[in-house]
């Protein structure tokens, strides 16, 4: 049999410093300096938010007068043409292909040593790209700062009711005690004092296993975070990686060049060598924990306030000429989309190879904030392969924190939102074609009842099979028309309606209780003008019902699926329904208890000073500020919205 054999150089050579990367960024018209003043608190993430939500991203911004003797690059890996420039490829799927070409060598049959001579070249790449440690001090180690101070550093604040400065590009390296495996992670850090900061890995993170480990030895755990570099090694440590595979042979595949390790100055623990800056220190596990928070999150919302490890600074170094790499995250779309979007191509190749074979493609929407909305085409060939789907790939790694789950066939473009909301009102009978079941959520999940648990909707819109064919389906050949005013005298408490597709119902409401979404819907379920209609959501009184993509991230964000729909079963003539409570949920109208947080806009006077600054600084056309869209679901000041 004959084995080809498959080159895995690409024509790009490995970016040898942030610096390096910028360079490229500027050739390419894809970056902006900007030399003015801007303050890292609050200003910076003003401006840098009207750029993220402009149309494909906007540009990198690379601010050159911080207050500090540091720039900071922001964005810049903040859309498609920039993820892809980062990391060495034409499109996102390039690496995607690399992976199953390298997976198709290495799997398949040998039957002739010279078919298993072939395989050498490829074994020869792969380990090409193992991360190496070398003697001396690397680049990140140009200049050492034993006595550190943080405040040399232009670190953000970045939105009003943050708790403070928040490192939010930071690479945090750790080592498991027990087997020396090294993991590469990205956890936050709120800055308290010149050298000491949280730590904000989450309770699933590898990151908090091994300090658990540490705490269960009772040794102090060396943890080192860089900052810069190859943005390869930034994109790395947000990669949903299985355990005990290290993200630098990831950093090494993406770039086609190894990765080489340095030692610390003052902990045991190894860094890239062309990192910018290394924070190097160590969390203590018999201390106790730091109230850390709040800080305004990538799910649009504020992440409030908790307990977490405090992280002892001891030594700074940094290459000469370093940049200080940040980024900021809110409502969606903003640069974290594009990162993830990357994940979402670059592992569609091991679900399929390892997991599940029938997927075709699956695409995670921006309103969806990563984890509460997934879409999945497969290739259906028996009856039921869609919750079999479903199933599987909550289980899969990161994608158990998945919430809403929507599968459909092979012939759905994925991407068009208009075609994807027609098949589910003409496929999807929501008393048979929907499956609720309970299972982790994700940390920053604010909707359910209780902290990281909660339920979970699959909704299976591919063509049903014969045996998958109900006895009491009904379609209504009757088109529902609006009268508004109808409506609003006959259900108290509607503020506005908006159909779509003739199978979707978006009502705002000034609700008074749970029980009077309850009480609408089953008036609604029950009056024939509303026969054509399958599905029922409802916002807050404030949500424009005509804006879809507000609607689908505040919707996604704002329920547990479960606890918040009720179900209406098909009768003779008349077809099932499903109502969806999208609110606010509080304790007054909810017995809601925990804290629910705020949206994340800026304050007026921060977009009053980028308004003024805004011709002077060069940017071009003015764009006005996104909070100005939002403030309206800001409910007061702070980072919890109090009852209304």
């Amino acid at each position: 049999m004959y084995i080809s054999h498959y080159s895995f150089t690409r024509d790009f050579m490995a970016y040898k410093s942030l610096t390096h990367f910028i360079g490229e960024l500027e050739k390419d018209g894809e970056l902006i300096r900007i030399k003015e003043f801007i303050d890292p608190v609050l200003e910076i993430t003003e401006l840098v938010d009207r750029f993220s939500k402009s149309e494909d991203g906007g540009k990198a911004l690379l601010f050159e007068n911080t207050g500090t003797n540091f720039p900071v690059l922001i964005n810049s890996m903040g859309s498609e043409k920039r993820m892809c420039k980062a990391l060495g490829v034409e499109q996102l799927d390039d690496v995607k292909r690399d992976i199953e070409k390298l997976f198709g060598t290495l799997m398949s049959p040998k039957e002739t040593i010279l078919d298993k001579l072939k395989l050498i070249p490829s074994l020869s790449s792969i380990s090409s790209w193992m991360p190496k440690l070398i003697s001396g001090k690397g680049k990140c180690q140009d200049v050492i700062i034993k006595n550190p101070d943080l405040s040399i550093l232009p670190i953000l604040k970045c939105w009003p009711a943050d708790g403070g400065r928040f490192v939010t590009l930071p690479i945090v390296n750790t080592k498991d005690p027990v087997t020396g495996i090294r993991n590469v992670g990205m956890y936050r850090m709120q800055v308290f004092e010149k050298d000491l900061t949280g730590m904000h890995w989450h309770k699933h993170k590898v990151g908090a296993r091994h300090f658990e480990e540490y705490k269960k030895m009772g040794k102090k755990m060396p943890v080192a975070v860089v900052l810069g570099g190859d943005p390869v090694y930034t994109y790395s440590a947000t990669a949903p990686l299985p355990d005990n595979l290290d993200e630098y042979l990831l950093a090494g595949f993406l770039r086609k060049k190894r990765v080489d390790l340095v030692k610390c100055i003052t902990q045991d623990i190894e860094v890239p060598t062309d990192a910018d800056f290394v924070i190097e220190g160590y969390i203590d596990p018999e201390e106790d924990f730091i109230w850390e928070g709040p800080f305004g999150d990538h799910t649009g919302f504020y992440s409030l306030a908790d307990w977490y490890p405090r992280f002892h600074v001891t030594c700074i170094t940094h290459r000469k000429n370093a940049v200080y790499p940040a980024t900021i995250v809110g409502v969606p779309p903003m640069e974290d989309a594009w990162i993830g979007k990357a994940t979402e191509r670059i592992f569609l190749a091991p679900i399929k190879l390892a997991i599940l074979p029938e997927i075709i493609d699956y695409n995670l929407p921006f309103e969806g904030v990563a984890h509460n909305i997934s879409i999945v085409k497969i290739k259906k060939t028996y009856p039921g392969q869609a919750f079999k789907v479903m199933n599987a790939l909550w289980g899969a790694g990161q994608m158990m924190f998945n919430k809403i789950m929507l599968v459909i066939d092979q012939n759905i473009d994925i991407s068009n939102y208009s075609e994807l909301i027609k098949q589910v009102v003409e496929y999807v009978e929501p008393d048979k074609d929907i499956l609720f079941m309970s299972g982790p959520l994700d940390v920053l999940d604010h909707s359910s009842s209780k902290f990281t648990y909660g339920s979970k909707l699959g909704i299976d819109a591919t063509i049903k099979l014969e045996e998958e064919s109900s006895e009491n389906a009904y379609a209504s050949k009757e088109n529902f028309v609006l009268d508004y005013n109808s409506v609003k005298d006959d259900f108290v408490g509607i503020i506005e309606l908006n159909s779509v597709y003739k199978g979707i119902l978006i009502c705002s409401i000034k609700k008074e209780s749970k029980e009077h979404i309850s009480n609408i819907a089953h008036q609604m379920a029950n009056c024939k003008e509303f026969d054509s209609l399958k599905f029922f959501i409802f916002v807050d009184e404030m949500v424009d019902v005509h804006d879809l993509n507000m609607i689908t991230w505040l919707g996604s964000g704002n329920i547990d699926p479960k606890r918040d729909s009720i179900v209406i079963k098909a009768e003779q003539n008349k077809g099932s329904k499903i109502f969806i409570d999208a609110t606010r949920k509080s304790l007054k109208k909810d017995n809601f208890k925990r804290d629910w947080p705020n949206i994340v806009v800026s304050d007026e006077k921060t977009i009053e000073i980028i308004d003024k600054k805004w011709q002077s600084l060069g940017l071009g056309d003015f764009i006005k500020s996104p909070s100005l869209k939002y403030k309206t679901l800001n409910f007061n000041k702070g980072a919890i919205a109090q009852d209304q």
